[in-house]
């Protein structure tokens, strides 16, 4: 007992600087995830005080401090505006579609490429279907604009082909969010569902050999086997999709809209873009910004509420 209790107390007695050093390598590879977080998540925090004082950026960095202080002001002259109904029905319109369409395109690919028998095939599928997302987002742009041109575009050639007449997809109110939507899942789709084959790969392979001589076949396996299984993933990255709502992908709209599409394209994050940062707004944009920070928060703890009361394990 004294032996038992002797090297509980050394234990105990052991400082944080014996654990650095034993597990340093350990460390050293969460390093630069935790820098990343901390330079530019973290330490960006501090100019949120600009939301609530009337900076301008000829002030300089001791303008953050000596700038008035408004409140409220550009909060409440956002919502004053004419565009502020638009730009949140906007974002949230896409939001939703993205939520709608987006999130599960790569639960179903995941569930169809488990279902691939031919290994060399299944790899060559992965990989094509992976490759997009380390596309830059220019060039996903011009991919977009150039399968969809009027004068040269495959579609629009196949549209000629048939006898109708073209359409200015990037230019159509009724056409761009479709456009947007589906160029987003092509790019992120495959890399969505490594998440979920790595959790189908994990379930007992017993479940299902005992599902096939209780004769069920493919579709019953995937309904009552596989699906229940990746539930946890499932709701895991729904909390996070639903907290992230309203960043719409403000890069992807950037690079494919124009003043033809503005009243259905433009969203939170592009106007502050526009506002904050060309037009020199830094105050307007920082507060509209954490407007959209709080939203997301409010999101999330909804979520993850929510999926708590379904009885499913939530983030915390």
């Amino acid at each position: 007992m004294k032996l038992t209790a002797s090297i509980a107390k050394g234990k105990e007695s052991r400082s944080l600087f014996f654990y650095l050093k034993k597990d340093k390598f350990i460390y050293l590879l969460i390093l630069p995830g935790v820098l990343y977080y901390l330079i530019f998540k973290y330490v960006p925090m501090f100019g949120l005080i600009i939301a609530f004082k009337n900076y301008h950026p000829f002030f300089g960095i001791e303008g953050i401090f000596t700038a008035p202080w408004v409140g409220l002001e550009h909060i409440q002259r956002f919502f004053a505006s004419r565009y502020s109904f638009e730009l949140i029905r906007n974002t949230f319109l896409i939001s939703f579609y993205h939520l709608l369409w987006g999130f599960p395109a790569p639960i179903i690919l995941a569930l169809m490429l488990n279902e691939i028998g031919q290994r060399h095939f299944k790899k060559i599928v992965q990989t094509i279907s992976y490759l997009p997302h380390f596309l830059s987002m220019v060039i996903v742009a011009s991919l977009v604009r150039n399968v969809t041109s009027v004068d040269s575009g495959i579609i629009n050639s196949i549209i000629r082909f048939f006898g109708a007449d073209p359409i200015f997809f990037l230019g159509s109110p009724s056409h761009f969010r479709s456009v947007l939507i589906i160029s987003s899942i092509w790019q992120g789709g495959g890399w969505g569902s490594i998440v979920y084959l790595a959790a189908i790969s994990g379930l007992d392979q017993e479940l299902y050999e005992a599902a096939v001589v209780d004769g069920a076949g493919w579709l019953r396996k995937i309904w009552h086997i596989t699906l229940p299984g990746i539930l946890p993933v499932i709701c895991i990255l729904l909390i996070f999709r639903i907290g992230d709502l309203l960043s719409v992908g403000q890069e992807r709209i950037l690079l494919l809209y124009s003043p033809l599409v503005y009243g259905v394209s433009d969203v939170i994050s592009t106007y502050v873009y526009r506002v904050g940062l060309i037009g020199m707004n830094y105050s307007f944009g920082a507060a509209i910004g954490f407007f959209n920070s709080l939203v997301d928060l409010v999101l999330t703890l909804g979520a993850n509420y929510a999926i708590k009361k379904l009885g499913q394990e939530g983030l915390w």
